[in-house]
């Protein structure tokens, strides 16, 4: 078994629940004013979580897989159906990545230029990230 087999599940998974939770609360159809509730120590309110989970998981992997995603970067108001589309945008992206061999030691510079990051950490990080704010939407939720 290769580093990208293992890779397959937990980012697969967390395509599958950020989609989850997009799909359920676009299916609660909650009014705006819901939508702005946060919770002690959230990102904000639902919606804004969920575009900061698709946002950043896309400009994870399109750095890794240097590859645009052009939303990332967009000042585009996102609702629940363009989350959803995006969300998938990504996790083909993140397949076609995982397709190939990946050196997991490869630096990208980020942050202006002004700090180092190995493909291996930007990958920990997108599973990390997104699990930490869904966890903070299904808070919220309750």
């Amino acid at each position: 078994m290769g580093l990208n087999d293992v890779l397959y599940d937990p980012i697969r998974h967390n395509i599958w629940a950020t989609k989850s939770l997009i799909k359920f609360c676009r299916d609660q159809k909650f009014t705006a004013e819901q939508l702005e509730v946060t919770g002690v120590g959230t990102y904000g309110g639902i919606l804004a979580t969920l575009d900061h989970i698709v946002r950043c998981d896309g400009s994870y992997v399109r750095r890794i897989a240097e590859s645009p995603l052009d939303w990332v970067d967009s000042e585009q108001p996102a609702d629940f159906d363009t989350l959803e589309r995006w969300n998938d945008e990504a996790g083909a992206l993140w397949e076609e990545f995982l397709a190939e061999p990946i050196d997991v030691e490869r630096v990208l510079i980020v942050d202006n230029n002004t700090r180092a990051t190995r493909v291996g950490i930007f990958i920990a990080q997108a599973i990390n990230h997104a699990n930490h704010h869904r966890e903070q939407g299904c808070a919220i939720l309750t």
